[in-house]
């Protein structure tokens, strides 16, 4: 088992000044990296969140032209960090996107890719209404990578309300899990926390979720609160509600300690039914 390491996520509000938006996120990463940081997370959409389907669809790029990749590729390399990119909006037909998160070595190459599964379509109360599948295809694979202190799993917001994703994840090796995010304030207050602590718990694992905060000029409203959170379930840092970073050292041997007093994920039933009423 790999020896400690330090770990940061970093916290924004975006908006549709792309260029602003990755100026302000590099200054995070390379403050977190000045304070030991050796794996850094950005938020999902970090570099820009679009107020309507047609302005995100007409500022998406192809994977291959994308401003932010190839900047953060280049800073990865130039502060020796691992640094993972929460999502990016990629263009794979004139109609729909990928929500991709991107895992940048410290030599800044590209390790992993992972297109966000599950889409946010739901209607919450006083009209506040996503329908993230009009402009987003989503993914169908799972995403399991190396790091030098252990397997990290990769996901993306929504998915996280998805524990099957977070139980194959650990059973295929994880030790640690990321959920970058731009949870929306509403859905936030009421259940970020218990659900990130809860995927921690079931899976033995570290969990890194870095989030958007504030209210942009549309109005749309995310709560912050990025959280380093270890395998027991206990909170080692929380972002709030401004901008910044939140840094933890991580002790890869939690991971075993917490799964051999609990061994869950040894104890898979097979379970019939059921059957209707």
């Amino acid at each position: 088992m790999s020896a400690l390491f330090k770990v940061a996520c970093v916290q924004n509000c975006a908006d549709t000044d792309l260029r602003a938006n990755i100026e302000e996120t590099s200054h995070w990463v390379e403050q977190a990296s000045g304070q030991g940081a050796e794996l850094i997370a950005l938020p999902e959409y970090f570099s820009f969140i679009a107020p309507d389907d047609a302005t995100l669809l007409a500022n998406a790029y192809k994977e291959s032209d994308h401003p932010a990749l190839a900047h953060f590729k280049r800073l990865a390399k130039n502060l020796g960090a691992w640094v993972l990119l929460g999502s990016l909006a990629i263009k794979v037909s004139e109609t729909k996107v990928n929500n991709r998160s991107y895992l940048l070595d410290a030599n800044g190459q590209l390790v992993a890719r992972y297109n966000k599964i599950h889409l946010f379509d739901v209607n919450l109360k006083a009209g506040e209404t996503y329908r993230e599948s009009a402009t987003v295809a989503p993914g169908d694979a799972a995403v399991l990578t190396r790091t030098p202190w252990g397997i990290l799993g990769m996901s993306v917001c929504y998915d996280l309300r998805f524990a099957y994703l977070y139980r194959r994840l650990a059973q295929g090796g994880a030790s640690f899990l990321a959920i970058p995010a731009a949870f929306t304030k509403t859905t936030g207050e009421a259940h970020w926390h218990v659900l990130l602590r809860a995927r921690a718990i079931e899976t033995g694992c570290y969990v890194f979720a870095p989030g958007q905060h504030g209210v942009r000029k549309s109005g749309r409203a995310t709560y912050g609160h990025s959280l380093i959170i270890d395998p027991w379930g206990r909170v080692l840092a929380d972002g709030g509600e401004q901008a910044g970073y939140i840094l933890a050292e991580i002790d890869p041997a939690k991971v075993i300690e917490a799964r051999r007093m609990i061994p869950a994920l040894e104890h898979e039933r097979v379970v019939s039914g059921p059957e209707g009423p």
